[in-house]
């Protein structure tokens, strides 16, 4: 993202929950005293490390109301990546086997969530630690990638969720060979090389890539799931804005069960 931020000094951050402070002319979905969730601008800068935020309106929707705002910060960008990759890139459907790499994380637990409310068979990988809580989330079979080669323990998948990339073990490449006949990688971190374009080509499969965007609408659907407790967000710590730094380090660890949360405001949450 530093690409499309630009040169420093600039203000991280994309989730933001909080209560409107004030709305634009022409606004008639929220109101001031309204509290709300979203991922403004996304990938250009929100600067959702601060105080206030501003942002055109729908890209916000009334968050959660079962949940404070530490939890419903955690939920906008790895929701949306989830939903909208399972929902508007592939459109799983029922019956279809679902495979989710880094399934503990942001992304990935909300994807077995989303997967398993639609109906599909879901598997994902994980260390073993993980695994209790996975199948409490709807997973069906976990895999520790640790200690077995996942492609030789799933097959027949219709879709891939890659959460990985095959900077980490060829891991987008591998996928391939656990695809079913006109199955589909949907590549996130790391995109499609051209490469690997020709190798899901010549075996009948497809890759692609994908960009999560601000959808206000789909982020009033994932709260209604929230409220209705058939998905949950996961937060494993939450920081407070001294301790950016701290909450950095951990997710660059790659070990995160969930999501971090930075609290900017004292009284959030």
């Amino acid at each position: 993202m530093a690409g499309v931020l630009g040169k420093p000094p600039f203000i991280l951050g994309w989730d933001v929950s909080g209560v409107v402070e004030q709305v634009g002319f022409g606004v008639h979905t929220l109101k001031v005293g309204d509290e709300v969730y979203g991922m403004p601008w996304f990938p250009r800068q929100a600067g959702g490390f601060a105080e206030y935020v501003t942002a055109p309106s729908r890209q916000f929707t009334h968050k959660p109301s079962t949940v404070d705002h530490d939890t419903a910060a955690a939920v906008p960008l790895a929701a949306l990546t989830a939903w909208q990759i399972l929902h508007d890139a592939v459109q799983v459907r029922r019956g279809q086997r679902v495979l989710i790499h880094a399934a503990a994380g942001g992304v990935g637990h909300f994807a077995v969530q989303f997967a398993k409310n639609a109906g599909a068979t879901v598997i994902g990988t994980a260390r073993a630690a993980k695994h209790d809580w996975l199948r409490e989330l709807g997973a069906d079979e976990v895999i520790d990638y640790t200690a077995e080669r996942f492609e030789e323990q799933a097959n027949g998948i219709d879709v891939v969720v890659d959460l990985v990339g095959d900077h980490v073990d060829n891991t987008s490449t591998r996928s391939l060979d656990v695809l079913r006949p006109g199955g589909t990688l949907v590549a996130v971190p790391s995109g499609v090389a051209p490469e690997l374009l020709d190798r899901a080509s010549a075996r009948g499969l497809t890759a692609i890539p994908f960009l999560v965007e601000p959808d206000g609408p789909a982020l009033s659907r994932i709260a209604d799931l929230i409220d209705a407790g058939e998905v949950r967000a996961e937060v494993e710590q939450v920081f407070p804005f001294v301790e950016t730094a701290a909450a950095h380090e951990r997710q660059e660890s790659g070990r995160t069960q969930g999501k971090l949360v930075v609290r900017v405001a004292a009284e959030a949450g």
